[in-house]
């Protein structure tokens, strides 16, 4: 169920922690971005794959640098094999979208919430739609498409963390 991409000894996450979740990621770059925010703010990623592309130690650590041997981040083969885990972690799952009902201004994280960012390329498919139990969207200008994921990611989260109270201490 769960693999450790830096093959290092695996930790499971908190499950009274956020924790980042991204599906099938199509950018090495953006994913290298999202686990680079994920190892400073102290937050578990759960990678759903399949990827965009080969996903290899080495292209990890040059997608990442260094900061792929900080994070803790757990693979999963697939969308059933990441939601057979996130039950068994529990907490909520928070879906990013632009297409969400709810405004991130507006919306009270909890400290065990989990996530869910889609692909650059296509976003979260309905399967993972209907799945969330909540569905969020970072208020843009009116001729905006979208956030990069890894800057979404990164707003989201530090709300998130700020909301719980899980920022780390400066």
């Amino acid at each position: 169920m769960w693999r450790d991409v830096a093959r290092k000894p695996l930790v499971l996450p908190d499950p009274s922690k956020v924790r980042l979740a991204l599906y099938q990621p199509d950018i090495p770059q953006n994913l290298g971005a999202n686990l680079r925010l994920a190892a400073c703010l102290g937050v578990a990623v759960d990678l759903i794959e399949p990827c965009g592309f080969p996903l290899t130690g080495k292209a990890l650590r040059r997608a990442a640098l260094d900061y792929a041997e900080k994070a803790v981040v757990l693979r999963h083969d697939g969308w059933a094999s990441f939601l057979d885990s996130h039950r068994t972690v529990g907490g909520r799952l928070v879906l990013f979208s632009t297409r969400g009902d709810q405004n991130l201004g507006n919306f009270a994280f909890r400290p065990d919430d989990c996530l869910l960012f889609g692909r650059e390329s296509a976003g979260a498919p309905e399967e993972i739609h209907a799945a969330a139990d909540a569905i969020v969207r970072i208020p843009l200008r009116p001729e905006a498409r979208s956030f990069n994921v890894a800057m979404a990611a990164g707003i989201a989260l530090w709300e998130a963390l700020r909301q719980t109270g899980q920022l780390p201490l400066a």
